[in-house]
């Protein structure tokens, strides 16, 4: 793997976190793809929770470069900069819509600790983790996904435009809730999460 590969499949993480066990890792346990990205966030879980639960399609949004969101048609309108009590419940089995296409599956639902979604469409299966660690006063918010792709030129050029496209919208996005979680922080020392 090249400098560029490195930087698409490991930015801001730290070795550590590339080798530790998530757990979605159990639903790919053998990945023929992995990345681990990761930001460090001034707040707390609970600052950082409730921007994940809300994502999605005429929800919150994805955080990442809304007008290309908007230009793929995965969302209609921006991402939200305030928090959405009508879409603070979350539960495995339950889907985040995204505007074209199937949605994100939800597989494991852990309140200010871990967000995981999955999907098999067709001979690619995936998964896309959040988890939240605390620091002293701070939090690691770290995205892991992991798939399995099917062996063959089609499937190696699949990924090798998917890379750099996962890349770019992933960091913007981990840097979107950072931003909109530390504003949320600061206007309230102590986070307390919307009544659903």
């Amino acid at each position: 793997m090249g400098p560029l590969g490195r930087v698409f499949r490991f930015w801001g993480s730290t070795e550590a976190e590339r080798y530790r066990a998530m757990r979605g890792d159990m639903e790919i346990p053998h990945p023929t793809y992995e990345a681990t990205l990761a930001v460090t966030i001034d707040a707390p879980p609970s600052a950082i929770w409730p921007w994940l639960v809300q994502m999605g399609y005429r929800r919150g949004g994805l955080y990442s470069y809304d007008w290309l969101d908007r230009l793929f048609g995965f969302l209609d309108a921006p991402s939200a900069d305030r928090l959405l009590p009508e879409f603070q419940h979350l539960e495995a089995g339950e889907e985040i819509p995204i505007g074209r296409g199937d949605g994100f599956p939800v597989i494991l639902v852990e309140p200010d600790e871990a967000l995981v979604l999955g999907g098999a469409p067709e001979s690619f299966r995936w998964t896309w983790e959040f988890a939240l660690y605390r620091l002293e006063r701070r939090t690691r918010l770290v995205s892991r996904n992991r798939a399995v792709v099917a062996a063959g030129p089609r499937s190696r050029l699949l990924m090798w435009l998917l890379e750099p496209a996962a890349f770019v919208m992933t960091r913007k996005m981990l840097l979107g809730i950072k931003r909109r979680a530390e504003k949320l922080a600061s206007m309230s020392p102590t986070v307390v999460r919307p009544a659903a």
